[in-house]
């Protein structure tokens, strides 16, 4: 059943939803970096910055599937919760748990890239921020959604 958005929670949809578009724009970029068949230089900043180096790893994919699909996907399912499906009571909750997620697989591949691979990757530390962000609001929604008015 819809529930009436506050005009703080409408912003706070509407920053989730502004940065989960970007989120689907630095994952189509990295996406299509990882299919690229050569070097670029978009992300080579000498031995502790390189996007190709990270990007064409063996981490690069779970079960065939490029990480950056997963998050393109990730933020698209984001993007959609908080536009299409805002009004709806659980949709908060929902939203937390997804960013939570996503959260968790970026902090994963952000420890992958610290300690296996030894290199940085600007789309994938931008893709992080990004994801810390949307959880740091859905879980204010959450928390907004839970006090009694």
């Amino acid at each position: 059943m819809p529930t009436a958005v506050s005009p703080a929670a409408r912003w706070v949809f509407v920053m989730i939803a502004i940065l989960s578009l970007a989120g689907v724009v630095v994952s189509s970029v990295s996406l299509y970096h990882h299919y690229g068949t050569s070097q670029t230089t978009y992300c080579d900043f000498g031995a502790s910055f390189n996007c190709d180096i990270v990007n064409r790893s063996v981490y690069s994919t779970v079960f065939g599937i490029p990480d950056a699909l997963i998050g393109f996907l990730g933020y698209g399912f984001l993007l959609s919760l908080a536009t299409l499906y805002r009004t709806k009571a659980g949709t908060p909750f929902m939203l937390l748990v997804a960013a939570t997620a996503g959260l968790g697989f970026a902090l994963y591949l952000t420890y992958i890239e610290k300690f296996v691979l030894a290199t940085w990757c600007i789309l994938c530390l931008s893709s992080l921020t990004l994801i810390i962000f949307i959880t740091a609001l859905g879980a204010f929604l959450v928390a907004r959604s839970m006090r009694p008015d």
